[in-house]
């Protein structure tokens, strides 16, 4: 007779994720250095060319702060809601000629809903960026979706990681967040997330005890993130 495989046990079947909550640019889409050659462009006009102490300010970071960042650093007569709107129309420009996934993020992103594993999308870019992106890698991958427009505080205030994991009826404490920058790291963080941190630029991460430090999602598989899911809050 053939010999019949084993039944998996509970303690043999890898454990899944409850749900995995990924940021957008510089995440799953190679937008982030578009963000910054739309910051860089402006502040070039404002005759205060970008330097690497900005990083912080920019990448990240929601329309509106990178836009007083650069009026007052800039010193500019142009008030800061006309600063965040040119910042807008630039980068949204950007977006739509080109957004590129990034690598391994449409598989794992397939994985997971094979596994029917609840998934959203949490940026702190508006609505209308967000929804390019969304045109472009698909729509159906996730189930709640959430703009800079969709909280009263975007990152790194906890606020957005809060409401997509309330709008999946999850606890924010058996969720993953995947990120790829300091100021998304620290919303979900904040929010009581476990963090898969995969830095798309040169910027340092911060250290935690429930956040995993990865080069890139191709790494990333469901047991990993079953696995952070797991791990108790500290």
């Amino acid at each position: 007779m053939p010999e019949t495989a084993m039944p998996e046990t509970p303690e043999t079947v890898p454990a899944l994720p409850s749900a995995v909550l990924f940021d957008m640019d510089g995440t799953l889409v190679d937008t982030e250095q578009l963000w910054w050659q739309a910051a860089a462009e402006l502040a070039e006009e404002l005759n205060r060319p970008l330097t690497d102490q900005d990083a912080p300010e920019v990448l990240g970071q929601a329309v509106e702060h990178t836009a007083a960042h650069l009026h007052k650093v800039s010193g500019t007569t142009l008030g800061e809601a006309e600063l965040a709107a040119r910042l807008g129309e630039s980068f949204a420009t950007k977006v739509a000629a080109e957004t590129v996934p990034r690598p391994g993020a449409l598989a794992l992103l397939a994985a997971l809903r094979a596994a029917r594993v609840p998934t959203a999308l949490v940026s702190a870019s508006p609505r209308r960026v967000v929804d390019l992106v969304l045109s472009a890698i698909g729509r159906d991958w996730f189930e709640v979706t959430l703009a800079a427009e969709d909280t009263a505080r975007t990152k790194p205030a906890p606020d957005p990681y809060l409401a997509a994991a309330e709008r999946l009826g999850l606890d924010p404490a058996v969720c993953v967040a995947v990120e790829d920058t300091p100021t998304g790291v620290a919303s979900a963080t904040a929010a009581g997330c476990a963090v898969l941190a995969v830095p798309s630029t040169a910027v340092p991460m911060p250290d935690g005890d429930r956040i995993t430090l990865l080069t890139s999602l191709e790494q990333v598989d469901l047991a990993l993130l079953g696995k952070l899911c797991a791990a108790p809050a500290v």
